[in-house]
């Protein structure tokens, strides 16, 4: 195979009436690794990191870094993330220019918009989050133009969401939390005939079509707060018609080989921490290696106490709730705060690991994914310096290994330096004056 060496405009012409996307072989040569998917992932946690008083003298246990530039060192609540220090750079002195004049519980829902949420004309609103930008420019090349996922799933409501995803109007996005349903919606082409699998896609387009058309003459009939609550409703549906629309123009495209076997598709938020989040995480490096999406969003816990993960820390010895711990001052509180911030960390390791297995034609999963984990608040539902950590991206242009700050940074700069970095030519997100000069960024 070493001396073969495909003409890729050639091949491209060749079936060019066939309307498919080939995979990326690698014979065909440094123009397609150059080409390689380039990915996106946002994962949210609530209520801020731990960032102790200095009066409780266990600083080790900051979430941020106590010196900046590339030399500092990892404390001890994401000490779990060293091996991967070349992939890695904590971003500090991010906000939202939006995020103090709200609602500090509606962090989660602007955290990838950027978007003012209160406006007295409309009432509430929001913007486009990051990851359905992304979603939208790179949807042509894979099968699911976005994967939003949640510890509980939907949409929840304001300043209280499920989701931290928002479409093109603003809308929020339903997402999936059960690993077996996921699974089967991403993998199972293998599983059913093909006609079965057209054949029941039609049907539940068809369906959704129905329920639009019926939904949309019922809320005629309803008063303003009805009727956004069937707005919400009816967007949800068209978000799941557009996915089943696009899973159908894939469906004789076979999918990569993969192993699934270390998969358990029977953890549940329900149960076991850890192996929860590892199967989520697994199910979303798996999706980037068949390259069956390049975005995604995954909420993993939500704000003031709602959902199950709230009790998380109790299940893994703790004496109190998240939420709970949030608001600690005394040193034991914020020790056992700190003490979930690694627990995160440790699935974030898990996590890369998986990302470094897989490997793309020029380099690793990791390499070609950018990956943002964060919160909209630091401690207190305060809306400034938020924690915020980006991963992976090194063919895309990120140079990892450091602690940066400048001052205060708009987040929606560091967005739009992702979204530049990914190859999406957009002038402008949310309220960005620009992008992140002299970072970790080359754009």
């Amino acid at each position: 195979m070493n001396s073969v060496k495909l003409d890729r405009r050639a091949v491209l012409h060749g079936i060019a009436g066939a309307g498919m996307v080939l995979p990326v072989l690698e014979a065909m040569g440094s123009e397609v690794a150059e080409n390689a998917p380039r990915r996106f992932c946002a994962m949210y946690t609530a209520n801020g990191m731990s960032l102790p008083r200095k009066e409780n003298e266990i600083h080790e246990w900051n979430w941020f870094p106590q010196q900046e530039g590339h030399e500092f060192q990892f404390g001890r609540s994401t000490e779990p993330l060293a091996p991967f220090r070349d992939s890695v750079s904590f971003m500090g002195g991010m906000y939202h220019p939006n995020g103090p004049k709200a609602d500090p519980h509606v962090c989660s829902d602007m955290w990838l918009t950027g978007a003012p949420l209160h406006d007295p004309s409309r009432r509430t609103y929001n913007s486009v989050a990051l990851d359905q930008v992304v979603a939208h420019h790179t949807k042509q090349y894979c099968r699911r133009p976005s994967l939003v996922l949640s510890i509980d799933a939907g949409v929840g409501f304001l300043s209280r969401t499920g989701t931290i995803s928002y479409n093109l109007e603003g809308k929020p996005i339903p997402a999936e939390n059960n690993p077996r349903q996921i699974f089967d919606r991403l993998f199972r082409a293998d599983r059913d005939s093909l006609e079965a699998q057209r054949q029941q896609l039609r049907r539940r387009i068809k369906l959704v079509d129905a329920v639009l058309e019926s939904s949309r003459s019922f809320n005629q009939k309803l008063g303003r707060s009805d009727r956004e609550k069937m707005d919400q409703y009816m967007t949800s549906l068209s978000e799941i018609e557009s996915r089943l629309i696009a899973s159908e123009k894939w469906i004789d495209i076979p999918l990569k080989e993969q192993d699934y076997s270390h998969l358990n598709l029977d953890a549940s938020s329900e149960g076991e921490p850890a192996e929860y989040y590892q199967n989520m995480f697994d199910l979303i490096a798996l999706a980037f290696d068949a390259d069956i999406t390049r975005s995604v969003a995954f909420m993993l816990n939500r704000e003031d106490g709602m959902g199950i993960s709230d009790t998380f820390p109790l299940k893994l010895g703790l004496k109190r709730t998240h939420h709970s711990l949030s608001h600690a001052g005394d040193k034991d509180g914020q020790l056992q705060f700190a003490k979930y911030d690694r627990f995160l960390s440790e699935q974030l390791a898990h996590f890369f690991g998986r990302l470094q297995e897989y490997r793309d034609p020029n380099g690793t999963v990791l390499d070609n994914s950018i990956i943002l984990f964060g919160s909209g608040a630091s401690t207190t539902h305060w809306p400034k310096n938020l924690p915020t950590l980006l991963a992976g991206g090194k063919n895309m242009g990120l140079k990892h290994g450091t602690y940066w700050r400048d001052g205060e940074t708009r987040m929606s700069n560091m967005y739009l330096s992702i979204l530049k970095s990914m190859q999406i030519q957009v002038d402008s997100f949310a309220d960005s004056t620009g992008t992140l000069n002299e970072s970790i960024f080359s754009v």
